[in-house]
This record gives C-alpha cells, sequence and structure tokens, in this order.
C-alpha cells in the first residue's frame, strides 16, 4: 500500500501540501498552496503506479497519462476546475487544477435528509442546466471527453458562483478512429451512478451516453434523497419499475419522465447526447436551442401544460364559444 504525502511537503518546487482531501487506490487529492503565485489555492490529483505491470505498461500508461493531461489543461469553462499543469515526480503522476471550495452536493443531500425536507424541483433543474452546460461542452471537444463519475460528491457549490463538475478521476478521451474510449486515470466509478456498459472498467465501452446516465442518477438522488437502484439490481429484476414520484410527490412527471429515460439500462435507450437530454429536463426549444436556461416559472408553466391538456381543451373551447357569442350579439334580434 502506498503512503501519501504528508503536509508541508512541497512538489517540483513550486506546490506545498497543506492536507490530504481523499486518498483512492491508486492516488490521493491534496490541497495545495502555489508558492509562485502568492496566495492561490490548488488542487492536487496524484496517481501511483500499478507495481505489478511490466515496465513497457507502466511507461505507456504515464505517456497516455501526460497526453490526455495535456488536453484537459486545453479545457476552459465556467463549470470545470481549470486544470493548470500536469507532471511525473518521484515515481508519481500528477495533475493540478483549481481547488473549488463550497460544500459538495452530497453535502446538500445529507442536511436535506437530516432535515426530512425534499430539495426543491426549481433549484435541482437550475443545477442540472449547469451540469448539462459542462458535459455538452466536454462532449464536443475533439476527441470528445468523458467524465465518467459524475455523482453529488463530484458537484462543487461555491459560494459566490457556479456549480462546479470536479474530479477528473475516471475522465476518458474518446479514440475517434473506434468510438472506444481510453482511461486517463484508472477506476470504475461508484456503482450507484454507474452504467452497466461502465462496469467492464477499462475494458467496457462507454460513450457520451455513459455520462447521461449518471447525471440521471445524480438527480434522482437530489430530488428523492436516495440513490436509484443499482444497474446490476435493475438487469437482475428488470420488472421494478423506476418512480421518482412514489417517493417525492412534487415532482412533475415531465422530469420524472426524463430522468427516467436517461437511466435506460441500454444506453441505445437513453438520451442520444446532452443537448437532447438537457432539451427533455428542461424543455422548451426556444429557450434550449439557443443555450438559454428557462426561468423556473416556464418549466412550473411547461409541465402544467403537459400535465393538464384535457382540461387546457376544455377552457379553450368554452374561451372560443364565449368570443364568438360576445361578437355576435349585436346582430341577435331583441327578445321581446
Amino acid at each position: 500500500m502506498f503512503e501519501p504525502l504528508s503536509p508541508d511537503t512541497t512538489l517540483w518546487s513550486r506546490y506545498h501540501i497543506k492536507e490530504l482531501v481523499a486518498r483512492g487506490g491508486q492516488g490521493s487529492i491534496y490541497k495545495a498552496e502555489d508558492l509562485r503565485l502568492e496566495g492561490r489555492l490548488c488542487a492536487i490529483k496524484e496517481v501511483v503506479p500499478d507495481i505489478g505491470a511490466s515496465k513497457e505498461h507502466q511507461e505507456q500508461t504515464q505517456s497516455q497519462f501526460h497526453r490526455e493531461a495535456s488536453i484537459l489543461a486545453r479545457l476552459d469553462h465556467p463549470n470545470l476546475p481549470k486544470v493548470s499543469d500536469f507532471f511525473f515526480y518521484n515515481g508519481r503522476d500528477y495533475l493540478v487544477m483549481d481547488y473549488v471550495p463550497g460544500k459538495d452536493l452530497r453535502q446538500v443531500i445529507e442536511k436535506a435528509r437530516a432535515e426530512k425536507q425534499f430539495i426543491p424541483e426549481k433549484q435541482v433543474l437550475e443545477w442540472a442546466s449547469q451540469i448539462l452546460d459542462a458535459l455538452i461542452y466536454l462532449h464536443e471537444q475533439t476527441p470528445p471527453i468523458l467524465h465518467r463519475d459524475i455523482k453529488p460528491a463530484n458537484i462543487k457549490l461555491t459560494p459566490n458562483g457556479p456549480l462546479k463538475l470536479v474530479d477528473f478521476g475516471l475522465v476518458k478521451v474518446m479514440a475517434p478512429e473506434d468510438n472506444r474510449t481510453i482511461t486517463v486515470l484508472q477506476g470504475k466509478g461508484t456503482v450507484q451512478y454507474t452504467p452497466m456498459e461502465q462496469y467492464g472498467g477499462d475494458t467496457g465501452h462507454t460513450d457520451v451516453r455513459s455520462d447521461i446516465y449518471s447525471l440521471g442518477a445524480t438527480l434522482y438522488h437530489l430530488l428523492t434523497l436516495q440513490p436509484p437502484p443499482e444497474a446490476k439490481e435493475r438487469f437482475l429484476y428488470p420488472d421494478r419499475a423506476l418512480s421518482l414520484r412514489d417517493i417525492n410527490p412534487a415532482i412533475t412527471a415531465k422530469t420524472e419522465q426524463a430522468i427516467v429515460h436517461a437511466l435506460a439500462m441500454h444506453p441505445n435507450d437513453r438520451p442520444k447526447d446532452a443537448k437532447t437530454f438537457k432539451r427533455e429536463l428542461l424543455g422548451d426549444s426556444m429557450f434550449v436551442a439557443n443555450g438559454i436556461t428557462p426561468p423556473w416559472w416556464g418549466r412550473e408553466l411547461q409541465s402544467a401544460l403537459s400535465e393538464h391538456r384535457t382540461l387546457l381543451a376544455i377552457v379553450g373551447l368554452l374561451f372560443a364559444l364565449a368570443v364568438i357569442i360576445t361578437a355576435f350579439a349585436p346582430h341577435l334580434p331583441a327578445t321581446p
């Protein structure tokens, strides 16, 4: 088992480790101070090589890490932390990105559960819009970039700014020649948010629809305060239908339908891309087509219209009759 870096360690003569943030099977994440830019804090992702692998395999993995880290360093989006540096030091690879302060959505869920109060759908949809914007940006890169570990713990609420989709630990860059993906940093994700095709780890075939599944699972958790059943369990018991409204009746039918679509077991049964999912979830193409998120009242009106079409048709018919009667009333013969 590898030992994490101790506080006060200085990496690359530049990054002063302040504390260990998280530790996993293949490395750790640290909070550090950039000694060249006074006052700047950064998050450093450490990747420990597989000591059981051959030297050739380790060299290929390191080369791949540096090649794909350079792709991440070119990303620039308000809902993504900026990757600023990467290097190899004392036998380990390091990826340096902005340190994102604030609480994550997992903490928001835990607080809501403790208070026995659902998070308002309006708020969740506003968060979803921001994350979908980040996914659209990632998936439209050349080659496309997949996050592969979207979950509440990897979405942070900054104190005075937008949401940030953090932790590029499982990012993959799609290989354009065969639409398969190559791992930047190894891992399989968190099971409650992981689609079946990702269970194979590095051998699984994943694409943009895998991220859509994970976001759908995250939204399910935010709206119901409980994670959805694991994909493996759903595969074994296909007759068990997903229903968000059985748990939280305040959720609109339109939102439930969009999330259940995103959580389809087979990739072909999900929205084809993040733009399509955004349109299904937020509705009203005149907003979404221009990249504008509908205001909360717009979404509520859309939901009401979709759920009460019969009633609206009757009201519309009565209104039309009233207009006709009003128009022709002056021309009708007077009653003796």
